[in-house]
């Protein structure tokens, strides 16, 4: 496939704006958001390290970073974005960058997630240097390598345990020392709305997906399962959040996590009502959106 830039405006933006673009700004929520969760169960079990919560994420930041662009290198190589595309401009695929630049943008992002890396291995030891590699190594061979998981179904799981479990209890542990059964349970409510802003993703490209053999959980599903995927992954991320009052150690402020309700109204309605582009474009920001919202609210009930 020709590396070339698109007709028109298209191919006028300034580098800096290529690069934001190709970063995907939108989707840092999804590093965001697990540090603040861990560091709020950290501040309700009273460990104050605010260095190490601020390392923690520089390092999630960069290790997304670094995610978007290999994610967006792999997908172009195997043909997976195409001009049928219904979401956002891939740089890869419109020629604003090369492979070779992406290329370099992965090593840059991985390299800044290892210098603090470094420096969180002097702190929480070698399980830190075990999370690290298994978190470049799964960005990588997401959609790149010979056996792309994400390509065969297993994108959510992948989403789950990364940006919801692993990070959420890597930011505890390189706080507070060690793991609680109050952090893992804490994480998951963040993982299933993190795995919403995929299943949005997902199902907003179905049709495309299929016609590229990118065979997402969505198109082994169904738009019509994965719509209803998606409402339970939603509604389940509320009920953790209520279990952790009910069931767990946690106070009834962790209930601050329910008043974003009405941010998860509009995207799951756009969802189970539409198929074209422009308003899943819309509902998949929507659920980026909630998904800082609600881990927000959630970190804050936690550490009261």
């Amino acid at each position: 496939m020709a590396d070339s830039p698109p007709p028109g405006p298209l191919a006028a933006p300034g580098r800096l704006r290529v690069w934001a673009m190709a970063i995907r700004p939108a989707t840092l929520t999804a590093a965001v958001v697990p540090v603040a969760v861990g560091t709020g169960v950290a501040v309700h079990d009273g460990v104050r390290a605010p260095l190490a919560a601020l390392a923690a994420l520089i390092g999630a930041l960069a290790l997304q970073a670094g995610a978007n662009l290999a994610n967006d290198l792999s997908d172009f190589r195997r043909g997976a974005d195409t001009a049928a595309r219904l979401g956002p401009m891939r740089v890869t695929q419109h020629g604003l960058l090369s492979e070779r630049q992406v290329t370099i943008g992965v090593v840059v992002c991985f390299a800044l997630a290892t210098v603090v890396g470094l420096y969180l291995t002097t702190l929480g030891g070698w399980p830190i240097v075990v999370i690290g590699v298994a978190a470049m190594l799964a960005a990588v061979t997401y959609t790149g390598g010979p056996w792309p998981f994400g390509y065969r179904g297993l994108g959510e799981l992948f989403v789950f345990i990364f940006f919801g479990v692993v990070a959420v209890a890597g930011t505890y542990y390189v706080q507070a020392g060690g793991v609680t059964a109050g952090v893992f349970a804490a994480s998951l409510p963040v993982s299933l709305t993190v795995t919403a802003i995929l299943v949005v993703n997902n199902v907003r490209d179905i049709d495309t997906d299929r016609l590229a053999g990118k065979y997402t959980l969505a198109v082994y599903l169904g738009r019509r399962l994965a719509r209803t995927e998606l409402v339970v992954v939603v509604g389940g991320a509320y009920v953790a959040a209520a279990a952790l009052w009910l069931l767990g150690d946690f106070s009834g402020w962790v209930l601050l996590s329910w008043l974003s309700v009405p941010a998860a109204v509009v995207p799951v309605a756009v969802v189970l009502r539409r198929t074209d582009g422009p308003p899943l474009n819309a509902a998949l920001r929507a659920m980026a959106r909630l998904h800082l919202i609600f881990g927000l609210l959630l970190a804050i009930g936690l550490s009261t």
